[in-house]
């Protein structure tokens, strides 16, 4: 991938929307410019769990702003994230069409782990490096990120459906606070905690410390009253606790510190802390600048020099499922090289889609560890189920998809969410495994493939075809399955004289 000077992340959060923009200076960003929309996603939450249309129109007035400060920016220097909000909503598929044509740029869902580790990889490159234990949490709108890392890695992560959007209009919805509410918020938000609370504490950590939005206007509102001198404190939180319960509001004009677009959804920062607080026995907490968008910057300047998290972990899963790592490398190679021809003049270095093949081939095989039968089925259900770190929600989903139609019939995945280039993915993949199948070194044959809006054409000698009957009958039935969908695959036997003639063009 291209080096950039300036990079760019967009966070669309359940509360607000980041652009965060950074100058990258020997392996470090310094900022050059932010931009921060209140849209409140999670807000517009239908009760059928679909984004309601004022919303829909309140976050693509903030894209389109965004859009215009990007103007210009490589594709490959900016990533958009979308975080708690558009997972659970419904209609996320039908916005996200809108809000990527407004942004410009391509919008990835990511899980709530990856949020985490990303939220994690801000905040460490916010702080003085340490070797100490760190835990991270982070009070989104419409999750709670936890994670206990060592320097720049992660060791535990977790994403907890509690937020401050979420519980603010559960627990107080028409923004009357009284003690009643507040422990019936904050037992919800210990009860969220009780299966993953031991394991962190377990684990230990010597220093805690807030990210994001909640952390940072409660650490506000704290030293404002002189509740605290620097961070969040348990006596600090239960003076602050106390006040919202006394003021039955959280109101700026009566308490200082407090910035009128938080404080509607204050209430519900200030239960799930307490309980964090009280869960995890937390005295004090330090709060950092860094978020998610700094972790998205730094995730992206690591795509940019060769250290993409993604690609390790294709190389993890490799070693975890004991893949045969010689035949993926064939069937890599081959895959590629046909993905190729297909595509000449393509810029090889920066494209996506060839990317997404390099690691379809490598994992095609992951489901052979559960069962030979169906063993495509197999990988593709882990690949979209693991917890798979650099990887969005929807890169996930496109990898399983190009695996799983990379054997068998076709029908089973002409439905399935494919676009125009994944069919060359699943061609060039299928015909790479299909040459392969003896899994030896053996020398391929000469072969040439074209594509055109109808399908594909192979030639290949018809000396190799009548000598390889196994691969010939293979390449007859690989032809009828691309009938059955409705393209074509055209397979064509060539003299020896016309291959000679070919190798001697190439």
């Amino acid at each position: 991938m291209a080096r950039h000077e300036t990079l760019a992340a967009v966070d669309l959060g359940s509360n607000s929307f980041h652009l965060q923009i950074g100058r990258v200076v020997d392996g470090q960003i310094y900022p050059l410019d932010a931009v921060r929309e209140v849209v409140r996603l999670g807000a517009g939450l239908t009760a059928e769990k679909r984004i309601d249309r004022a919303t829909q129109a309140a976050a693509l007035d903030a894209l389109a702003k965004f859009g215009e400060r990007l103007r210009g920016f490589p594709r490959a220097a900016v990533r958009a994230v979308g975080t708690n909000a558009l997972r659970v909503a419904k209609n996320t598929p039908q916005f996200l069409r809108e809000a990527r044509a407004t942004l410009g740029f391509p919008i990835d869902v990511i899980s709530g782990r990856e949020e985490a580790r990303l939220i994690y990889l801000g905040v460490a490159h916010a702080l003085p490096s340490s070797t100490s234990k760190r835990l991270v949490i982070d009070v989104g709108g419409g999750s709670t990120e936890f994670i206990i890392g060592t320097g720049y890695d992660p060791l535990l992560t977790e994403s907890l459906y509690m937020g401050c959007v979420s519980y603010s209009l559960k627990y107080f919805a028409d923004g009357r606070i009284d003690k009643a509410r507040m422990k019936t918020a904050e037992l919800a938000a210990r009860q969220e905690m009780a299966a993953m609370f031991r394991k962190y504490r377990e684990t230990g950590w010597q220093e805690a410390v807030g990210s994001s939005g909640t952390a940072r206007s409660i650490e506000n509102i704290l030293r404002a009253n002189q509740f605290a001198a620097e961070g969040v404190t348990r006596e600090g939180l239960e003076r602050l606790r106390s006040l919202l319960i006394k003021q039955e509001r959280a109101d700026p004009d009566r308490i200082a510190g407090l910035r009128p677009n938080r404080a509607p959804v204050l209430p519900g920062g200030v239960a799930i802390m307490s309980a964090v607080f009280d869960t995890l026995a937390l005295e004090s907490m330090k709060v950092s600048d860094g978020a998610l968008r700094h972790g998205v910057l730094y995730d992206l300047l690591g795509r940019v020099e060769h250290h993409d998290m993604r690609e390790a972990t294709v190389a993890q899963f490799v070693r975890r499922y004991h893949i045969d790592g010689a035949q993926a490398e064939r069937v890599r190679a081959l895959a590629l090289t046909i993905y190729d021809a297909l595509t000449p003049g393509a810029d090889r270095e920066d494209d996506a889609d060839r990317a997404m093949l390099e690691w379809a081939a490598r994992l095609a095989e992951i489901g052979l560890s559960i069962a030979q039968a169906s063993y495509h089925k197999h990988s593709a259900y882990v690949l979209s189920n693991a917890d798979m770190p650099g990887f969005s929600r929807m890169e996930q989903a496109r990898l399983a998809r190009v695996v799983l139609a990379h054997r068998g019939k076709l029908g089973k995945v002409q439905d399935a969410g494919f676009e125009g280039g994944d069919w060359k993915l699943v061609f060039a993949l299928r015909l790479a495994s299909l040459i392969l199948r003896s899994r030896s070194d053996a020398k391929l044959p000469f072969l040439r493939v074209t594509a055109d809006t109808g399908g594909f054409a192979l030639d290949l000698p018809q000396s190799w075809l009548e000598e390889n009957p196994l691969s010939a009958d293979a390449l007859d039935a690989e032809a009828g399955h691309w009938k059955a969908v409705g393209m074509k695959l055209e397979v064509n036997g060539l003299s020896d004289k016309k291959v000679s003639v070919l190798k001697q063009v190439r």
